[in-house]
């Protein structure tokens, strides 16, 4: 059976038309600043948005909420394009300067290298860091397990028993099995 469109005065009516038309001004104002940006300076324009290509495709692919890939990306493809900005900016800034530097493969080997070292270190660093996180915890579990083991000789095994008795329910309420030990 087919759903009835909502009323015309309905709130998700409203909604969609408030979505829509604040999506509508974003795209204006987005269009506005890049109409203003290459009127003012056409050859930054040209070299950020070939250098940063990148991270433009990493923001595409990326469907994280958090957007990991793309800051990662856009921070390292940045800075390898950096040096060539300030080259146009500080030495010749027009087209033809720009169109060098595009044209140049050493240039583009360091900024599109730059930008895979950010793929790599992406890839490569949660790896890493959930391993050292790993070995953290087993450390700080056997420094727990030594801790246990001298407070059970200074007190006695009635602290083991009290502590189980008090594990046998869960958190959610049920009795949990007695772990063997």
């Amino acid at each position: 059976m087919a759903r009835s469109p909502s009323p015309p005065g309905s709130t998700a009516t409203a909604a969609a038309l408030a979505a829509q038309g604040k999506g509508l001004r974003i795209l204006i104002w987005t269009g506005v600043f890049l109409l203003t940006a290459m009127l003012i300076s056409l050859p930054t324009v040209m070299l950020v948005f070939f250098g940063l290509l990148p991270s433009i495709v990493a923001w595409i692919i990326d469907r994280s909420e958090q957007k990991y890939a793309t800051f990662c990306v856009l921070g390292i493809n940045f800075s390898g394009l950096f040096p060539y900005l300030m080259d146009i900016w500080f030495k010749n800034h027009s087209v033809d300067a720009a169109m060098e530097i595009m044209g140049n493969v050493f240039d583009l080997f360091v900024i599109y290298g730059a930008a895979a070292f950010g793929w790599m270190v992406f890839l490569t660093l949660p790896p890493v860091i959930t391993t050292f996180l790993s070995v953290m915890s087993e450390n700080r579990l056997k420094t727990l397990r030594e801790t246990q083991k001298s407070i059970i000789e200074e007190w006695g095994e009635k602290v083991v028993s009290a502590v189980n008795s008090i594990d046998l329910v869960g958190p959610n309420g049920r009795p949990r099995k007695k772990p063997a030990q």
